[in-house]
């Protein structure tokens, strides 16, 4: 089925309610959110021609930048949160991170930390940067402009100066979650994937580097300080989420095989095997079996779009040597791909967007449900 008219719809009203269109409109931006809407549009585009769609996913970049960059409306402190002059933030907007976006201001130095409002308080999240920063390479891919990309690298490399800490035992250790201006730490803890996210993504933005032939940046010792903070960790999950970000990571690090840009094919394997383990554990649950309002549709989509990387993984390892060994891994997710076809259609249904789990996160379902729906834009490098 022809799911474009329907991507269009869903994106052309996301625009629209979150002040993207609209210049009386405040904007509402949410960086994890925007990031995949900036490769749905490129999607858009590549499938319609329609020069359109090309500029929005450039007018939403810029948008992220100036509103997610610059420190908030009730904050005391103004201006990019780098520290950056106004001219000098323009020319380098992600030189500070990026906002979550989220609706509470951050929790100060000297405030108790309270587990269930960090939830709903801003900062910086790392494997939001890395999204983002996965937009911004899509975007000098598709545009041929590596303003973009350099701009990614700027943040990969503000984001890893800042998340990455050294311990007593000289060890290196990441922290979830940074204050807006990337100065003290919000929550300490690691997440399970973000040297994963961090290691894959710094491939791929110096594999984009090389394709637009743009010298400067490299992040060649971040990338070797990922590589020691990978080695040993157990990728496995049950969270659909997690799961399908596994896959998506997969495919790029299929690809980027494919490219030359990438040569540890025994990563690969570990990526499927985490994530197989994951899926047959997730299928055999009672999840998928709760009504709309006992369910997270992003996160449900989140696996969903992964099992269309599967897809693409399996067509891109016909005939590849670097990629042979994997193949049979590859092979047994064919009989988990109905559960992305089964998420894909409940989420489709209107009677399912009324409930608060829908309406609640309106933004980012529906945005990655037209991700799952035209899914190429965001899985590509």
């Amino acid at each position: 089925m022809n799911w474009i008219p329907v991507v269009e719809k869903i994106m052309t009203d996301f625009a629209q309610s979150t002040g993207l269109l609209q210049d009386k409109k405040p904007p509402r931006r949410y960086l994890w959110t925007d990031a995949f809407a900036v490769c749905n549009f490129l999607e858009l585009y590549r499938r319609t021609g329609e020069e359109g769609w090309r500029q929005t996913a450039l007018d939403l970049v810029e948008q992220v930048h100036n509103t997610l960059g610059r420190h908030r409306e009730d904050d005391p402190r103004t201006g990019w949160i780098s520290g950056l002059s106004e001219e000098e933030g323009r020319r380098h907007p992600t030189m500070g991170g990026l906002r979550i976006g989220k609706e509470m201001n951050e929790r100060k130095p000297d405030e108790p930390y309270d587990e269930r409002l960090e939830w709903d308080r801003d900062g910086q999240y790392y494997h939001y940067l890395t999204r983002w920063m996965h937009a911004l390479s899509r975007v000098s891919r598709e545009t041929g402009d590596p303003a973009y990309n350099t701009w990614a690298i700027e943040l990969a490399k503000a984001a890893h100066n800042r998340f990455l800490h050294t311990l007593k035992d000289g060890s290196r250790w990441m922290v979830w979650k940074m204050s807006i201006d990337l100065s003290y730490p919000q929550v300490s803890s690691m997440g399970q994937h973000d040297p994963l996210d961090g290691l894959i993504t710094y491939h791929q933005l110096q594999a984009t580097a090389t394709r637009l032939s743009t010298t400067g940046l490299d992040l060649v010792s971040e990338m070797a300080d990922m590589v020691t903070l990978c080695k040993g960790r157990n990728w496995t999950t049950d969270d659909p989420l997690g799961i399908g970000g596994l896959l998506c990571d997969a495919y790029k690090t299929a690809r980027l095989t494919q490219e030359s840009a990438f040569s540890d094919t025994a990563l690969l394997q570990d990526l499927l095997k985490a994530s197989l383990a994951g899926v047959e554990a997730y299928s055999t649950g009672r999840a998928l079996k709760l009504p709309a309002e006992y369910r997270l549709a992003f996160r449900e989509l989140g696996l969903a779009i992964g099992l269309h990387a599967v897809e693409k993984m399996e067509r891109l390892a016909r005939g590849s040597e670097a990629l042979a060994e994997s193949e049979p891994l590859m092979d047994a997710f064919k009989r988990h791909l109905h559960l992305g076809e089964s998420i894909e259609h409940f989420w489709l249904d209107p009677q399912h967007h009324e409930v608060q789990s829908w309406s609640g996160h309106q933004d980012i379902n529906s945005v990655m449900l037209a991700t799952r729906l035209a899914p190429d834009g965001y899985l590509e490098l």
